[in-house]
């Protein structure tokens, strides 16, 4: 019998410690404020269902059936050929013309996020990220020991990329440009003559652009058009999911669409094969695609109607409590507004005290990239409207106390 030993505990990878994604770690936060009684209303993250909207039935009756067919087992790694069959359709609709073979089916947007860096990016190579980001995408150039060059975006220009600052960031280690385009965190959507520089820039310096258009379809004017639809032989690289425009987060079912130019054949077939590594992404629902994107889209309508009226309630009530200033959102479900912080506060400190003084959770703009003295964070607007009606009347109040006792 081995003899007891102290106990130590083993060690484990160096990369887990540069590994960061506040919209999750602060939970652990609000789970010690509901053990003291409090209830928490969560604002961190974008799952409508939790907010009740309901995943369109013709969905959910695809996947069942699957299910009930029998389609339980692996799947081919890339994904089965009806789902990327209807991927491509659409795209090509939708102006990015495109065969099916090169649609990659993902489990959700952040696994196609993960297989795309990972088969464009080495160990030192630099890629550059808007400010404020969605937090994955650091999150994975940490495990890759990868670095990301943050380029501003400007709220004075309702959250538009600094294309000036931009140009100054590229280096020879420079790989890949990411657009997060209906905006997450801020809602932002960028003009077409935005797009074409950003398009333009990539070229000149010979780079991959990774477009992040999970929330096309949910621009309160209507749907925003891919990237691609503006240059179809550039290097670009389309990202979406059914996760938010079909309501349908915890499926997990994403794609990643490649530009028809063959200088991404490389890519793709390194993406291919990082992917076969993990077998397939989940089975059943990929046969609810096709139903998804050459089906009834009409709740799509319905739920951008229900978004434009709580970005309005959103940006009246916050712009409205003194020393707080907030864009108006044009897409999608989040908010990042700005509190002129007293000296030497933080957005973290802010946001934590918040949550303990009135149960509203929602996550700093530093877990974002944003620099922690500019008292940003990001709310999820997705509550019915008379809900965020209290929420930001509690805000006001505990702002108003903060400002006061900051001193």
């Amino acid at each position: 019998m081995l003899t007891s030993r102290a106990a130590q505990p083993l060690p484990v990878a160096a990369r887990v410690n540069r590994f960061s994604y506040a919209i999750r770690n602060i939970v652990a936060e609000a789970r010690a404020v509901e053990a003291r009684g409090m209830r928490v209303r969560y604002l961190n993250i974008g799952d409508p269902v939790a907010f009740g909207f309901q995943t369109p039935p013709h969905l959910i009756e695809a996947a069942t059936r699957a299910m009930r067919d029998g389609h339980n087992g692996y799947l081919p790694s890339a994904g089965i050929p009806a789902a990327r069959e209807a991927v491509a359709a659409d795209a090509t609709a939708r102006g990015m013309a495109v065969s099916a073979d090169r649609v990659l089916m993902t489990t959700g947007t952040s696994e196609g996020i993960d297989l795309a860096l990972n088969a464009l990016v080495d160990e030192g190579d630099e890629v550059l990220v808007p400010m404020p980001t969605y937090p994955l995408y650091t999150a994975v150039l940490a495990t890759i020991n990868a670095r990301p060059r943050y380029y501003r975006t400007d709220p004075s220009r309702d959250w538009l990329p600094d294309l000036d600052h931009l140009r100054t960031l590229v280096t020879p280690r420079t790989r890949v440009l990411v657009t997060i385009d209906p905006n997450n965190p801020t809602g932002a959507v960028y003009p077409a003559s935005v797009r074409r520089s950003l398009i333009e820039f990539a070229e000149r310096h010979n780079l991959t652009i990774l477009a992040d258009e999970v929330y096309a379809e949910l621009g309160f004017d209507g749907p925003v058009p891919l990237l691609a639809t503006l240059d179809p032989d550039a290097p670009i690289i389309s990202l979406s999911s059914l996760s938010k425009a079909y309501l349908a987060p915890g499926w997990r079912t994403g794609w990643l669409v490649v530009g028809a130019t063959p200088r991404l054949d490389h890519a793709l077939a390194a993406m291919k094969k990082l992917a076969d590594g993990r077998l397939c992404s989940p089975g059943p629902m990929q046969y609810a695609v096709a139903a998804a994107v050459t089906g009834d889209r009409s709740h799509q309508a319905t739920f951008r109607r229900a978004l434009a009226a709580r970005a309005r309630v959103t940006t009246e009530a916050l712009n409205a409590i003194p020393g707080m200033r907030c864009v108006a959102p044009r897409a999608a479900f989040y908010a990042m507004p700005a509190l002129t912080l007293p000296p030497g506060r933080t957005d973290e400190e802010y946001v934590l005290g918040l949550l303990r003084a009135t149960g509203i959770l929602c996550v700093y703009g530093s877990g974002f990239g944003m620099p922690a003295d500019q008292g940003t964070f990001r709310i999820v607007f997705l509550a019915d409207p008379a809900e965020l009606a209290s929420i930001y009347a509690d805000i006001a109040a505990f702002t108003r106390d903060y400002l006061e006792h900051a001193g």
